[in-house]
């Protein structure tokens, strides 16, 4: 049997204060707008230490509440339009929902999860809702969990396990320090001197130039379709794989979290057939000190390139460290610039960028999710969790490396098949056992991860960086303009369009618009360089030759770049 009831909690304290939004609040709140709550709330479960009682949970909330000024932030705005300022509130009041239950729920720490993954659901109204919702799990009135659901408008992943840490010391009767951190109006005011408009704008510059010269998708390859994938979570505990990473370490003189990123990039390129591996890294900027305890949201992706032309896994390693500092220093930026950046970048280049690979190692954060403190656990086991959608391909969670190597893993099913989810999880033990003795030439990989290239097979090229199907463009660009014949030849400028409109009055810019419409969902579509537009079209069995193509009475061509979407 369950009771639920809830408390209200009341709290007063600090200044009231106002201001405008933070570059990572602003770049959340886009998302928050425009995406579904469950994808873009974040939750989290603490476990209550034994002999807590209610009242002292609460309390200790309530001082969090006090003490870190975006639990008492909302973010005023008129209807239609994104926030641009938040307000702090000197005081206020939020609840807390109690479930009680007579006996241990089986299961109870998957239980306390799935009720803070219930809260996600529900859209946080940013002007007037609290930023957290906190459940309390109890048995015979004992609490056992904390489960919270949060705005992503005013916490991140990191800033959760720092309000676990701080949640955890009032518990124990320890005195906290005052807070040094940045708040979120702190960093607001920093982001706005000269300097820090300069760190914007080089942030831009960093991702433009990946954009450009990147590949549109690491997972470019046939089954790959659509925008969203409903994965099921594989988590990886292991203590082979935390000595094998230590080993690594202690051989190169990398740092543990380093040797792991190159470890992991390494294997998603291998598996992706790709000569690098571009990944967005969203706990990047908290490396500098005053944002490294900040209780706000902000995570921004750093967007990591990583080039494979390098024979041994060493000399990946030796490379890593100055690419991810690189694209850490390059993650604080305007949402709204970058993504008029991207879309002009991407309508020049015929591509669709892609944030299909993403690592987010928290395993350095305060009060690490599930942390085991100890050295129990499998030498290698590999459980497979909740089905969740996500826009990615592959999406991977570091929670920790040592004692225990344990981390979560979702990878498009179309992709990869069970088996071969979980043998990518066992290939990155094996690549860093592999590692702990020796280098391991990367061309060695399959043999020593069993992590196999995909085989795209026969017609896929690689178009200005990226692996491309012509004949999916042109099924692609001829169904995005009704039907029209079309046939679509690699050349050296890149990719070549012929299009037969008939009588229709169809120019470059209409094709290339109609093309970049439809793009979204298809990585291995990447638009032609050049459209060229004949009033007939070859007869049935030419069509397949270019010169058949050039026979025929050339009406327009061009790039089709001269029009914006």
């Amino acid at each position: 049997m369950t009771k639920t009831y809830t408390i209200t909690v009341a709290y007063a304290g600090g200044e009231r204060r106002r201001g405008p939004v933070t570059m990572g609040q602003a770049n959340m709140i886009r998302c928050m707008l425009r995406d579904e709550p469950e994808h873009i709330n974040i939750h989290a479960v603490w476990p209550v230490p034994e002999g807590t009682r209610t009242e002292s949970a609460i309390d200790a909330l309530r001082a969090l509440v006090v003490r870190h000024e975006a639990l008492r932030t909302t973010f005023p705005h008129a209807p239609g339009e994104a926030p641009r300022e938040q307000v702090v509130a000197s005081e206020g009041e939020f609840t807390v929902t109690v479930l009680d239950h007579d006996e241990v729920p089986p299961d109870a720490a998957g239980y306390a999860d799935a009720v803070a993954r219930r809260d996600r659901v529900g859209r946080f109204h940013l002007d007037r809702d609290f930023g957290l919702r906190v459940s309390l799990v109890a048995v015979a009135g004992a609490p056992v969990f904390v489960a919270l659901a949060a705005s992503h408008a005013v916490t991140d992943v990191s800033a959760l396990s720092v309000l676990e840490e701080d949640w955890l010391d009032l518990l124990a009767g320890r005195t906290l320090p005052a807070v040094t951190a940045f708040t979120p109006l702190d960093l607001a005011a920093e982001e706005a001197t000269p300097g820090g408009l300069r760190k914007a704008e080089a942030s831009l510059r960093h991702w433009e130039r990946i954009i450009r010269t990147g590949p549109q998708a690491m997972f470019a390859e046939p089954g790959a379709v659509g925008t969203e994938v409903e994965a099921e979570q594989l988590t990886l505990r292991s203590l082979r794989g935390a000595r094998a990473l230590a080993l690594v370490a202690e051989r190169t003189g990398g740092l543990p979290s380093t040797v792991l990123l190159t470890a992991w990039c390494a294997l998603v390129a291998h598996r992706a057939g790709q000569s690098s591996c571009v990944a967005a890294v969203p706990t990047s900027n908290r490396f500098l000190p005053r944002l490294a305890r900040s209780v706000n949201t902000v995570s921004q992706d750093a967007l990591l390139r990583l080039d494979m032309g390098v024979p041994s896994f060493d000399a990946l390693l030796g490379k890593a460290w100055g690419a991810a500092l690189n694209a850490y220093r390059h993650s604080q930026f305007d949402a709204v610039r970058l993504w008029d950046m991207i879309d002009a970048v991407t309508h020049e280049r015929g591509s669709r960028f892609a944030r299909d690979v993403v690592f987010n190692d928290v395993s350095t954060l305060p009060a690490a999710a599930g942390s085991t403190g100890g050295s129990d656990g499998p030498e290698l086991d590999v459980v497979r969790g909740p089905v969740q959608v996500l826009p990615t391909r592959i999406l991977t969670f570091v929670h920790e490396t040592a004692p225990l190597l344990r981390l979560d893993l979702w990878v498009d099913p179309a992709l990869f098949a069970p088996d071969e989810a979980e043998g990518f999880l066992t290939g990155l033990v094996r690549l860093l056992e592999a590692a702990a003795t020796e280098d391991v030439p990367l061309a060695a990989l399959t043999g020593v991860t069993g992590v196999r290239p995909v085989e795209r097979g026969a017609g896929w090229v690689r178009v200005d960086g990226s692996w491309v199907s012509p004949r999916e463009v042109a099924e692609v660009l001829g169904g995005a303009l009704g039907g029209v014949p079309v046939q679509v030849t690699p050349d050296e400028d890149g990719l070549t369009a012929y299009l037969a409109c008939g009588g229709s009055p169809l120019t470059p810019a209409d094709a290339h618009a109609a093309l970049m419409d439809a793009l979204p969902g298809r990585p291995g579509v990447l638009a032609p360089r050049r459209y060229v537009i004949v009033r007939d079209a070859p007869a049935e069995a030419d069509r397949d030759r270019t010169s058949a193509w050039l026979r025929q009475r050339i009406l327009r061509e061009g790039a089709g770049r001269d029009r914006r979407m």
